[in-house]
């Protein structure tokens, strides 16, 4: 997905994104602000995944929606 319409989306995409990685605060979500990297690091930090893992994870999350 291009990175203009997940910015454009975002609030949209943020309340599905919330349900799937509830582990992030609030505060991670101001950070992240529709930006895939930052989510990608933030969920690496709050769940103890590999960098491997949450790209491949938050690449499949986004096409999905």
């Amino acid at each position: 997905m291009n990175m203009d319409i997940i910015e454009g989306k975002w609030e949209h995409l943020k309340g599905k994104a919330k349900e799937n990685w509830g582990k992030l605060t609030d505060d991670d979500w101001k950070i992240v602000e529709g930006h895939r990297d930052q989510l990608a690091g933030r969920i690496q930090e709050r769940y103890g995944r590999t960098k491997e893992e949450v790209e491949k994870e938050v690449s499949d999350w986004f096409d999905k929606n």
